[in-house]
């Protein structure tokens, strides 16, 4: 299992992002959650076996309508998740 926080970049405010990043986790055996950032960015907590993390980090950036909206993305290693259950969206 790992642990990755991603932040997105680009247009992913105001255009339905975290709710479609919620959707699309549900094709994939990860749990986290997905919040908007005051700075315009968005940011994914997610862990997972490695390959369904990074599957579904490709999925996002590569293959689903979202990869339109996203300039950059940045990817770092955290450590397990704490009380985390299923995919949500954070306010």
């Amino acid at each position: 299992m790992i642990a990755k926080k991603v932040i997105f970049s680009g247009r992913v405010q105001g255009v339905g992002f975290r709710y479609s990043t919620k959707r699309l986790a549900l094709g994939f055996d990860v749990i986290g959650w997905v919040k908007n950032c005051s700075d315009g960015t968005v940011e994914m907590q997610l862990e997972g076996e490695k390959e369904e993390v990074d599957d579904f980090i490709h999925e996002i950036v590569e293959e689903s309508d979202l990869a339109g909206f996203v300039k950059e993305h940045a990817v770092a290693e955290l450590p397990p998740l704490q009380n985390v259950r299923g995919f949500s969206i954070k306010t």
